[in-house]
């Protein structure tokens, strides 16, 4: 179901089973956005729904979390704002575009070296079957 993007040629990376587990929770919470909702609205839209349907598994939900940037010794608070993270585990970065780019995996890459996780889900919404828009981006150099 899932489109793996890794960030070098041929790695591979393990990713915890509670994390896998946090993972398939999450898709299956966005294919019922999706369901209800379909195609078309905000990426704000989705990302709101696709929390209160995680909240509603008991996961815990962090919303545009902040995360600084350090720049020639002086400290960038919100350089970067983030979609989800599910128990402080698991990476969701939420999209409503015509089709990903590049940059939308690197940006998830970069989220998880900063935060030093594993897995990072990048769903685009913007699709009419859910299944194309899922994307899994895998940490390379997460030590567990």
């Amino acid at each position: 179901m899932f489109r793996e993007t890794q960030s070098r040629e041929g790695a591979k990376a393990t990713v915890p089973a509670e994390i896998e587990s946090l993972a398939t929770q999450s898709v299956n919470a966005a294919l019922a956005v999706h369901r209800a909702l379909g195609p078309g609205l905000l990426e704000s839209a989705y990302e709101e729904c696709l929390a209160i349907e995680l909240m509603s598994l008991g996961l815990s939900v962090e919303r545009q979390k902040s995360i600084p940037l350090v720049y020639r010794g002086r400290t960038i608070d919100a350089a970067y704002r983030l979609d989800l993270i599910v128990n402080g585990q698991l990476l969701i970065e939420a999209k409503a575009v015509e089709s990903l780019a590049p940059v939308h995996r690197v940006q998830v890459a970069t989220y998880l070296r900063l935060l030093h996780l594993p897995l990072g889900l990048l769903i685009n919404f913007n699709v009419p079957l859910l299944k194309d828009g899922l994307h899994r981006v895998l940490n390379l150099d997460f030590q567990s």
